[in-house]
């Protein structure tokens, strides 16, 4: 279990591989890389997420705990820059190791729900028309409250 918050870039290939390379008694690894989104119908020039890095590993680092408890999870890693990122640079990085594919896919789901919805990051979007803050989302909190009957 890991957990990286950093304001420098990453290498979302190199961090697969070197996750990979300890996979002793896997079946599956799934890994998820977001970007920074920019839309032509509404541009972002930069994304800054400003977080109290402590408390963001601490709370994060549950949330990995308890994915490797519910699905069985082998490691868990987690990769989440702040700071201020432009658009289309690596944004997170979620892999999970399991023994099934199932797990994997359900663990590395898991956590990146957790880290939409809770995770103590706060988002503001540099665009044409000025900046903004990232509102919550109701598909995100759905999304989430789905692990809840699971």
């Amino acid at each position: 279990m890991s957990v990286r918050l950093q304001e420098a870039p990453f290498d979302p290939g190199a961090e697969t591989n070197a996750f990979l390379a300890a996979s002793a008694g896997a079946g599956a690894a799934v890994t998820f890389t977001g970007l920074v989104r920019s839309r032509p119908d509404d541009p972002v020039s930069t994304l800054t997420l400003e977080s109290y890095p402590e408390l963001a590993e601490a709370q994060i680092g549950k949330a990995i705990a308890e994915a490797v408890v519910r699905f069985g999870l082998i490691k868990a890693t987690v990769i989440h820059r702040y700071g201020a990122l432009a658009a289309g640079e690596p944004i997170v990085q979620v892999m999970a190791l399991a023994p099934h594919r199932q797990a994997a896919f359900d663990g590395a789901s898991f956590l990146m729900d957790y880290l939409k919805t809770d995770a103590p990051f706060w988002k503001k979007e540099a665009t044409p028309a000025g900046d903004r803050w990232v509102e919550a989302k109701a598909e995100d909190d759905h999304a989430r409250d789905q692990w809840k009957n699971k």
